[in-house]
C-alpha cells in the first residue's frame, strides 16, 4: 500500500484518519495474502479519501504565498517611503 505524506495525513479529519488507517490495514493484509487484485481497489479508495486533505494542503500553501507577497510588498513600500 502507498501511504500519503505526513503533511496530508496531518490535515485529515479524525473520521478521515480513522477510515484511512482501516483501509491501510485492510490493504496491507490483502497484499500479505497476495491478493493484489483486491488491494488495488482499496488503494483507489484511499486515493479518493485523501483528496480533500490534499486540497486543504494546497490552500494552506496558497495562503502562505499570499502572506509572503504581502510582506514583500510592505517592505518595498517602506523602502520607497525611506527614499522619499
Amino acid at each position: 500500500m502507498r501511504h500519503c505524506s505526513v503533511q496530508v495525513r496531518g490535515l485529515l479529519t479524525r473520521d478521515e484518519l480513522d477510515r484511512y488507517n482501516g483501509l491501510i490495514e485492510a490493504g496491507s493484509f490483502l497484499e500479505s495474502q497476495q491478493r493484489y487484485d483486491l488491494s488495488y481497489h482499496v488503494q483507489k479508495e484511499i486515493d479518493i479519501l485523501i483528496l480533500p486533505a490534499i486540497e486543504r494542503l494546497k490552500e494552506k500553501s496558497r495562503d502562505r504565498d499570499r502572506a509572503t507577497a504581502e510582506y514583500l510588498e510592505s517592505i518595498k513600500r517602506l523602502q520607497q517611503e525611506d527614499e522619499d
